[in-house]
């Protein structure tokens, strides 16, 4: 092959299809598919003692990248870096760069939009990598793995081996905890409410009406019932004869909401369409990266990692005339006001909107995925609408008087749709809907008109607790506290979730015993590192390197001062894994304590071991400790076909199994699954499933494996197909859909998704891409 005019590198295949495409043949484009080089993965890497210098080496399996890059950069004229965007992308194009031959022009480009306007501007305006934005990601990464690798390891003596201690994910999961720990110490306030039906006739009309109203005042002070005594006494002293002293009518302006940025997006994708904070992140990728369209491959959003609601002016244009076009004049904003740019802000990019207004959601469904329609659907909509006039509402607000006592009734309704006629922002889960104190005025009601009390009631109402974080929530905090930076959520939240610090729970973040216990020995031995404005303020030091006012070294040997103190007086002093409870021992009364074991949580006196007391234990609701009748030795009913005793459920590392009480002299083991009524099924090896093979279509087997049972195609050793099992709805056994890999890896070869597999001889990652594309290799080990 000759020389190459012109190389663009972006991390992405995707991406390097569409960019082609615009580039023309004067330009060949390949991808790094992500990173290159790393910190290596079994050793600290950074030089403490040299300024902490890091130390990278070219990650496993990138090295036919490395050559492709270094051969196809050796037969250009000139090099174009096009990571995506962002801190991480630079910090990937000077990796690149150090690869590659040094005596070439190397150029940096940045693509916000991957369509042919956003692709020839950002090839006709070329920089240099900036390197305070590589020295920005490079402390970020040297920061969480001098954290979770010198931290790390004071969890393995106390718990287990492999326990990780995150940086970031630490603090989330320090506000995790410290919610429940809020909702277990809370305590309900009682108050009450009085309502009343009145009878009204109006005096212009004659027409007559009942309106709905709630007491509001008494002797001109907000009225506080707080118990059902004083409700009581208010309710029997009130008169029959009231009359309405006020009626208040205005117009009430609703503003849209601004277009997406970051953590807005995850939070709408999380409530509305129900996607976590990573798929809404990997969809969204998909979407910016280019999606094959009748006119080829186009970039359908612009750049998804932004803190910026900033709009160009062409995209403000094109989306006035749209909404003019489509809606009317009267549905274009007047005038519309960029919002204040935060402290925080960083507005490197556009806020996230549709390249082009013009091709709409219905346009392109045929071409998308379900999830890729819903989200851009999500994102258009959202865009256009804070282009859109604000809603406009009648708000009627009606006092009535009667001696000592104001009720108050408010209504209110939609004078002029504006942006709600396409677009309407979801509730906040953490805003408290106890009472809707709207009601309807369906007559024209005029002052000093007479209304007749009639059905009253009084209603007992109770504070509520704080809410659990769901995910969107848990966005938001996180973005409000400074904690991590939009393109960060999704993984601190998959990792507090993969480590079994956390569980989701009908939608909402519960604590683990777990996760309660490394909480509390990562704020007892390290107070200041793990504390949230300690940590929120590590973000704007980064963010002031990005800047160029601050030194990279300076900033971590700073942090690493505080840092060491603690690290030394953790690895000197005792560290206690036991979680204190309320709870008394039933044999010695002393306090029983949480522990974990090989199998779990469990309670265990604290006076051992002259007390060996232990118990299996559940948490209510409110999170209080309640002991339970040990289920580890549950009969099953089943008759041992070895001995004759009745074989019992047991909990192992592996799970739950059915086994013989008679252990160790009789090892009678069986799996099973338990079924949608709560009964059982047992698995036998060999079992033939009623699925068959989704890649040859052969019948599926039952077969045993280290960890358990799994299925396998009995075309083996033709075909290689295995799948984790699970009871279907129906009570038949299924196969598990592979799940991606949590670490977001993709396959070096296409740039597809690496997915868990399992084999006879264990879990390995396979290329989603499969058969198609067959690059397999093993799990690392972290």
């Amino acid at each position: 092959m000759g020389n190459i005019m012109n190389l663009v590198i972006v991390e992405s295949p995707a991406k390097a299809k569409t960019i082609e495409k615009y580039l023309g043949s004067d330009y060949k484009v390949i991808a790094s598919v992500g990173h290159i080089i790393d910190l290596p993965p079994n050793e600290l890497g950074v030089d403490i003692e040299n300024n902490f210098e890091p130390k990278y080496i070219v990650i496993e399996g990138k090295e036919k990248v490395i050559s492709s890059l270094k051969s196809n950069a050796k037969k250009a004229d000139t090099v174009y870096l096009a990571p995506d965007p962002d801190r991480e992308g630079e910090a990937i194009a000077w990796h690149i760069a150090s690869q590659i031959d040094k005596n070439k022009p190397v150029k940096r480009v940045l693509f916000n939009e991957i369509t042919k306007k956003g692709i020839l501007e950002g090839i006709n305006h070329p920089g240099d990598i900036n390197l305070n934005r590589v020295n920005a990601q490079q402390s970020r990464r040297i920061l969480d793995r001098l954290v979770g690798y010198m931290v790390s390891p004071l969890l393995w003596k106390p718990l287990r081996y492999g326990l990780s201690a995150g940086r970031v994910q630490s603090v989330a999961l320090r506000l995790i905890c410290e919610r429940e720990e809020e909702i277990e110490k809370f305590i309900p306030v009682e108050s009450w409410s009085i309502s009343a039906d009145f009878n009204i006739e109006s005096k212009a009309t004659k027409e007559k009406g009942v309106l709905k109203a709630k007491l509001d005042k008494i002797k001109g002070k907000k009225a506080e019932l707080k118990s059902e005594k004083e409700a009581e006494s208010i309710f029997n002293d009130l008169p029959k004869d009231f009359i309405v002293t006020s009626v208040e009518e205005k117009a009430v302006k609703q503003n849209p909401a601004e277009p997406f940025i970051t953590s807005r997006m995850q939070q709408e994708a999380i409530r509305k369409l129900g996607f976590t904070a990573k798929k809404a992140m990997a969809v969204a990728q998909s979407l910016y990266e280019g999606v094959e369209l009748a006119e080829g491959p186009v970039g359908l959003i612009t750049y998804m990692r932004t803190d910026s609601t900033r709009i160009s002016p062409e995209a403000e244009n094109q989306a006035k005339e749209y909404i003019e076009n489509t809606f009317g004049k009267d549905y274009v904003t007047k005038n519309k006001k960029s919002a204040k740019k935060s402290n925080n802000v960083q507005d490197a990019h556009e806020a996230i909107r549709p390249t082009s207004v013009l091709r709409t959601p219905n346009d392109i469904k045929k071409y998308l995925t379900n999830d890729q329609y819903r989200l851009y659907k999500l994102i258009w909509e959202r865009f256009v609408a804070s282009r859109m006039a604000e809603a406009v509402f009648n708000q009627t607000v009606v006092r009535l008087t009667g001696l000592d006592y104001e009720f108050k009734a408010s209504a209110k309704t939609l004078a002029f749709a504006g942006f709600t006629k396409l677009y309407l922002e979801s509730k906040e889960e953490d805003v408290k809907n106890e009472e809707d104190d709207e009601t309807t005025i369906s007559f024209k009601i005029s002052e000093n008109t007479p209304a007749l009390r009639d059905k009253t009631e009084k209603k007992q109402h109770f504070t509520q607790s704080p809410p659990r974080y769901t995910e969107a929530t848990l966005v938001k905090t996180l973005e409000q506290q400074g904690i991590g930076r939009p393109s960060t959520y999704a993984a601190i939240i998959s990792t507090i979730v993969e480590r079994q610090y956390t569980e989701l729970q009908e939608k909402k973040f519960h604590p683990t015993e777990l996760g309660r216990i490394v909480n509390k020995i990562l704020i007892e031995n390290f107070p200041k590192i793990f504390e949230v404005k300690f940590t929120a303020s590590m973000e704007k030091d980064l963010d002031l390197i990005e800047d160029g006012s601050e030194n990279w070294h300076n900033v971590l040997s700073n942090f690493y001062k505080n840092f060491d103190k603690e690290l030394n007086a953790a690895s000197t002093g005792k560290i206690s894994a036991n979680l204190e409870t309320n709870k008394k021992c039933p044999i010695c009364k002393s306090e029983l304590v949480i522990k974990m074991g090989k199998n779990g949580a469990f309670l265990a006196c604290s006076a051992y071991p002259e007390c060996k007391f232990t118990s299996n234990f559940k948490r209510n609701e409110k999170g209080e400790i309640e002991l339970v009748e040990d289920k580890a030795f549950e009969g099953t009913g089943i008759k041992c076909e070895k001995c004759g005793a009745e074989l019992v459920f047991k909990k192992t590392r592996f799970g739950e199994v059915i086994a013989c009480p008679e252990y160790p002299e009789c090892k009678n083991i069986k799996n099973f699954l338990r079924t949608p009524d709560g009964k059982f099924k047992i698995l036998e090896a060999g079992q033939v499933l009623d699925e068959k093979c989704p890649e040859c279509s052969k019948p599926l087997t039952l077969k045993s494996g280290k960890n358990g049972m799994f299925a396998a195609c009995s075309g083996y050793p033709a075909c290689k197909f295995t799948a984790n099992i699970e009871m279907k709805d129906d009570g038949t056994i299924g196969i598990k859909p592979n799940t991606p890999n949590e670490s977001g890896e993709v396959c070096e070869k296409c740039g597809k998704p690496m997915v868990i597999k399992r084999s006879f001889r264990g879990a390995f990652l396979a290329c989603s891409g499969y058969p198609e594309c067959k690059n397999a290799k093993p799990i690392k080990k972290k």
